[in-house]
Order: C-alpha cells, then sequence, then structure tokens
C-alpha cells in the first residue's frame, strides 16, 4: 500500500514541478498574474506531495514492509521505534527523499511569504526553485527511488549502519545539515531570479536575508553538532577529522558566511555586488557538491553512502548550474557595477573585504585537500592521500586571522576612521590580548598557533563584548534604565547587529575550546585487572568489573569503572563495545564525564573473555564542551538577527558623510547601523 502510494506522489509531483517551472517563466516574462498565481500553487501542492511520500515512507519503516527495497536496506524487526523512524535518512534514497520534503517546504514558505510582492523576482525565483526540485525527483522516480518493490519479500533487514543508531545524536545532526544545506537554495533562487528579471538593486538581498541567515545557523548547528556525534561515537577520543565528507559541510559554510559579511557592504555602500552573486553561486553549488561526495560512493567516509550512477547525475547538474550561472553573471556584469568605492583601510567595509578574501581562501585550501586526492586517482590511477597534517599546517594561520578579524571589524566605523579613533576603539582590546599572550606562555604554552590564537580569542572577544557594554551605557545615562532593561532594549532595537555580535562570542568559544583541548590534550592506554585503575592528569579510573548484555540488535559488553580524584570516588563510568550483527567489527560507546573545565573520556579497547581484565584508553581535553556551547550560542546569534521585530519609527535621513571626512563618533550604536531597522511587513519573509 506505502509503495504505490509514495511513488504516485513523486510522479505526480515530478509533472507538477515541470508544469509549475513553466508556467512560473511563462507568468514572468508575459506579465500574466493568473499563471504566477498557479506556479505559486504548485509549489504548495509539491510540498504536500513530497510529504505524504516521505510519510509513506515512516509507515513502511515502522510497519516493516520489507516487500519495499528501502525498507528492506535499512530496516529490522529488532530496531526501537526511534531508530527506525530515523532511518528515513539513513541511507541514499532515504536521504534524498528527505532532502526533497526539507525543499519544497522551503519552496512553499518563501512563495507564501512573498505572494504579494509585485515585479517578476519571486516568480523567477521560484522557477529556478522547481527547476532544482525537478532534478531531485528525476533521481526519486529514477536511479534513487526507494519505493520499489521486491519479489521475493525478504522476511527480515538488516537495520541502519551501526554507527547510524549508536547515538540519539543521528536524529540531530543531519535534519539540520539539510535544513542548512537545502536553505541555501533560497538566495541562490533569488539571485538567479534577479539576473533574469532585470532587477538588480539591492531587493534580492533584503527578500531573502533571514532566510540566509536561517540557513546559515542551521549549518553551523549541525557542523558542531555533528563533530559532537564524532566525538561520542567513533570512540577515537577527537571531534573533527577533516574527513571529506566533514569537508563538504564546511565549505559551503565558509562561502556563506563570507556572503553574510558582503551584503552589508552592498546595503550599505553599494560595492561588491557581482562578488555577492559569485558567493551565493559558489555556496549553492558547494552544497550540491557535498550532496555528491555523501551519495556518490566515490569517497571511503563514515558519512559516505552506496556507490551507483547517482553520482553522474550530481556530476552533470553541478556543470549545468555552473555554465548557467557564469553565463548569466557575466551577461550582467555591466549592470552589476558597484556603485560605491572603497574610502579608507580603516573602516569596516575594508575589514570585510579582507575576510571575504581570508574565507574565499580558506575554501580553496578545503576544496584542494579535499577533492585532489579524486583528481589523482582518477588521471594517474594512483591513491593519494591528504590528511590532518595538511590541512592544520594550511589552514591554522588563516583560522587565527579571522579570529583577528571577528574583533576588528565591529570596533571600525563605515568609511572612514583616523588612526586615533581606530586605536580608542581597539586600545583595551589590545592590552588584554598581549596580556593573555603573556599570561599563556607563563602558564607554560608552548606552541605558537595556540598562544596566538589565545591572544587573539581574548582580543575580539573584548571586542565585541564593548559594544554590548557601550551601547547599553549609553541607553541607561540617556533613557535613565537600568542595566537589565538597558541591554535587552539595545539588542531588541538592533537584533541583526547584536545577533551578529553573538555569533562572534560562541565562535570565539569553539575557538578556544579547540585550541584548548588540541594543545592540553592528554592519553594514556593500559590493560588492568579488576581493582586496578590507570592514573592521568590528577584522575584514577579503576576497572571494577566487566559484563556483558544481549540485546535485541546487538551484544553489549561494558566496563564499569571508578573514578578517583585525591584518593576519593568522584563519579562511575561504563564505556561499551556493541557487536551489531551486520558488522564485522565492535562500534565502541565511550564514557565521557564532562565539566566545564574538560573532559575525561574512556574508550574500551579489549577485554579478557573471563572478565579478569581490561585495555582502556582513557584521555584527558579540556575546554571540550565549550565547542557545543559555542555552537549553541552561535545559533542563538542567529535566532536573534532574524527574529521580527516591532515596526520601526521613521527616523529622518542620516546626511551623507563625505568619503575624505571622517566620522566623528564612529561607534554609536544608534547612528552607526550600516542596515535601519526592518518593517514589521519584512519580518514574515
Amino acid at each position: 500500500m506505502m509503495g504505490p502510494l509514495g511513488s504516485s506522489a513523486l510522479l505526480v509531483a515530478l509533472a507538477l514541478t515541470v508544469f509549475g517551472l513553466c508556467v512560473s517563466v511563462l507568468g514572468a516574462r508575459q506579465h500574466r498574474p493568473q499563471l504566477i498565481r498557479a506556479g505559486y500553487a504548485a509549489t504548495y501542492t509539491n510540498f504536500g506531495l513530497l510529504l505524504i511520500a516521505n510519510l509513506a515512507m515512516v509507515v513502511a519503516l515502522v510497519t516493516h514492509d520489507f516487500s519495499i527495497s528501502y525498507v528492506a536496506q535499512v530496516g529490522s524487526r529488532s530496531v526501537p521505534l526511534f531508530y527506525t523512524i530515523i532511518s528515513l535518512w539513513g541511507a541514499l534514497e532515504g536521504s534524498i527523499l528527505f532532502w526533497g520534503l526539507v525543499l519544497t517546504g522551503y519552496a512553499a514558505a518563501v512563495v507564501w511569504a512573498n505572494r504579494h510582492r509585485p515585479g517578476t523576482l519571486v516568480p523567477y525565483a521560484a522557477a529556478t526553485l522547481f527547476g532544482i526540485a525537478a532534478f531531485f525527483l528525476i533521481l526519486l522516480v529514477g536511479p534513487a527511488n526507494p519505493f520499489h518493490t521486491l519479489s521475493p519479500i525478504p522476511p527480515d533487514g538488516p537495520g541502519p549502519n551501526p554507527l547510524l543508531q549508536n547515538h540519539p545524536l543521528m536524529a540531530v545532526h543531519p535534519p539540520f545539515l539539510y535544513l542548512g544545506y537545502v536553505g541555501m537554495s533560497v538566495p541562490f533562487a533569488f539571485a538567479i531570479g534577479a539576473l533574469l528579471s532585470g532587477e538588480h538593486d539591492d531587493e534580492w538581498i533584503r527578500t531573502t536575508r533571514r532566510w540566509t541567515l536561517a540557513a546559515w545557523g542551521f549549518l553551523s548547528f549541525a557542523i558542531v553538532a555533528g563533530m559532537w556525534w564524532s566525538y561520542e561515537v567513533l570512540g577515537w577520543g577527537g571531534y573533527w577529522a577533516w574527513d571529506p565528507v566533514e569537508n563538504a559541510s564546511f565549505m559551503p559554510w565558509l562561502t556563506a558566511t563570507a556572503f553574510i559579511h558582503s551584503v552589508m557592504v552592498e546595503e550599505r555602500r553599494g560595492m561588491l555586488r557581482v562578488w555577492n552573486v559569485s558567493l551565493v553561486v559558489a555556496t549553492f553549488l558547494l552544497t550540491v557538491l557535498g550532496t555528491f561526495l555523501t551519495r556518490s560512493g566515490i569517497l571511503s567516509s563514515v558519512h559516505a553512502f552506496t556507490e551507483g550512477v547517482v553520482g553522474y547525475y550530481f556530476l552533470a547538474f553541478i556543470a549545468v548550474v555552473l555554465v548557467l550561472s557564469l553565463v548569466l553573471v557575466a551577461g550582467r556584469s555591466a549592470e552589476l557595477r558597484s556603485r560605491g568605492r572603497l574610502d579608507s583601510a580603516l573602516s569596516r567595509e575594508s575589514v570585510f573585504l579582507l575576510n571575504n578574501l581570508v574565507l574565499t581562501a580558506f575554501m580553496f585550501t578545503v576544496l584542494l585537500g579535499t577533492i585532489f586526492p579524486l583528481v589523482a586517482e582518477a588521471v594517474r590511477g594512483a591513491r593519494v592521500s591528504v590528511g590532518a597534517p595538511f590541512f592544520n599546517q594550511m589552514t591554522l594561520p588563516l583560522a587565527t586571522l579571522l579570529l583577528l578579524l571577528v574583533g576588528i571589524g565591529p570596533s571600525l566605523p563605515w568609511r572612514s576612521a583616523t588612526p586615533e579613533q581606530a586605536w580608542r576603539q581597539l586600545r583595551l582590546p589590545t592590552i588584554v590580548g598581549i596580556a593573555t599572550a603573556i599570561v599563556s606562555v607563563a602558564l607554560g604554552v608552548r606552541e605558537p598557533m595556540a598562544v596566538i590564537a589565545f591572544s587573539f580569542a581574548a582580543f575580539s572577544l573584548l571586542a565585541n563584548l564593548q559594544q554590548f557594554a557601550r551601547a547599553t551605557a549609553s541607553r541607561m545615562r540617556l533613557h535613565q534604565e537600568a542595566a537589565p532593561v538597558a541591554f535587552a532594549r539595545v539588542v531588541g532595537g538592533n537584533r541583526r547587529r547584536y545577533g551578529g555580535y553573538t555569533a562572534h562570542i560562541g565562535l570565539i568559544t569553539v575557538a578556544v575550546a579547540i585550541a584548548a583541548s588540541s594543545t592540553f590534550r592528554y592519553e594514556r592506554e593500559a590493560t588492568v585487572r579488576r581493582g586496578e585503575g590507570v592514573s592521568l592528569r590528577g584522575f584514577t579510573v579503576v576497572l571494577d568489573r566487566l559484563w556483558g548484555r544481549d540485546e535485541p540488535r546487538r551484544f553489549v559488553i561494558g566496563a564499569d569503572l571508578s573514578v578517583q580524584e585525591s584518593g576519593r570516588t568522584v563519579g562511575h563510568m561504563t564505556p561499551r563495545l556493541n557487536f551489531y550483527r551486520q558488522s564485522e567489527q565492535p562500534v565502541a560507546t565511550p564514557a565521557v564525564r564532562s565539566r566545564p573545565a574538560g573532559d575525561l573520556y574512556v574508550n574500551l579497547m579489549a577485554f579478557e573473555r573471563d572478565g579478569s581484565q581490561a585495555t582502556l584508553r582513557v584521555l584527558v581535553e579540556p575546554l571540550v564542551g565549550w565547542i557545543w556551547v559555542g555552537g549553541a550560542v552561535v545559533a542563538l546569534g542567529a535566532l536573534i538577527a532574524i527574529w521580527p521585530g516591532a515596526r520601526a519609527p521613521l527616523r529622518a535621513p542620516r546626511p551623507v558623510v563625505p568619503a575624505a571626512e571622517p566620522l566623528r563618533e564612529p561607534l554609536d550604536e544608534d547612528a552607526d547601523e550600516g542596515i535601519p531597522a526592518e518593517p514589521a511587513a519584512e519580518g514574515a519573509r
């Protein structure tokens, strides 16, 4: 029952997508509102059809309908209900099905929010989203059809990949990753819509501002959640290995971050218009490239799915999008010429431009290290490995420079500042940064990049906190408000600005935690008998007993451990080895004892069958938990920035500052905002 229902929904959705694409383009070209409305209606219907298809697959998984090929591939009667449901995105066909749901959901929401907007920008953007959806629906009705039927029907299935049913974070990381990946289709669609419609002003940026920030926030959270999943599941004690598929999610984040900063320069100064369109196109193509790397099977990764012809479809789609985008951008390059110019090196737009260059260089470095082995193997037939040493050596200088720019950018005004004004804003952060470097060296930090990272982090953290403090103090002085009220009004009155500063603080937190956990990590592996312990950095982990338990889908071996500190027991830990029926190798579940100062991480490496002894790997990693906290703060910053505000009162226009005249007060928080508060109607976008 579910198989025919899902297949029919996908076929109708594909036909409706082609219809919507045609009527949207015709309606825009011929200015026929009825055709445009028909295209809009097709987006809503498409979302409903993909929702039906996804629900049909979930029902098939839950009811163990092994007549459906995808259920026979990832389903099992022994798998708990929770992991059965999230198996929807546990393999190739199901992940593309879920991708289609997210894409049509975005399309329906964007069209609904902008359905009354005049002009042809939205119809062309809808047509672009239809074109993207058509590609994925072709996959779903063709080589990646999850509703193929089997005969004879198997009595049971193998269940999902053991790594994907070993931790509940599997329910968090992929959906947020898809929300981030697919969300980047929205600014891409509106950028293409602007090129096709000839509406080359900043309207497409204002229309997609919140959609872009939301997608960026989802992608940021997904990357950190993926790091957490790797840390908690894979058992190697780390959270980022420069895995090619990890890189695939990181590259569009870099270009999207550059775009978010760059659009402020365009909105404020009319600069970087071609650059912004190029960044949007690059971000979208990188999300498709990441999908190709994940689903083509050409990579050896815990994230990679099965091999097949799907990879060729993705390559063809990437090539078509790239060529069409280049043609459109080249054809409109004269009309996209920037209206403004760079006035001074001591200005916010100059820092944003440098920030963009560093982010782009970072992206190209990661891209080179990711695809070079694939190109080398395709051309020369030789396997070449590009590992963590290459990435660390090439990207750490760029990452530390970005950490510095995160503090300089908010401290400078638009257009121009004198050296005296810049020094007045950066003096205290500079002193604190230098003091942090001295203290780090005095405390025994000998790794130069770690000292620089701690110093730049202190500089940037204080520089961003100064923005909150100065604006709050100014409001307290002018309006006689209490500090909490003034702070809330400052943030609420300019959410985009202070949401950005909040995200900066989150990124600084992540950077400090990564630097500390990498520099001060300690590790020891030892074989101990019952009652014996492994000592490391003031902790002693004592083996109390080994035990085994048979569960429906796996056999579990666990070790009960006591954690002692200063001679007294302060806690207990239970690392495990999980033996799944469809896996030849056990899947480790490390035990993690998290505290604000750091984590005690214990992995069960081996054991004697009689339970007399076990081999334990013990790690002490400072500040690791702050990576997850920082990721949450980044997501909070994105949420603050996109949260709709009340209608702003009309203000008299500010006088234009001549290019040669520096701003007398570069950090007046109410006057120096690059973008005025948005009206309530735009908040719904």
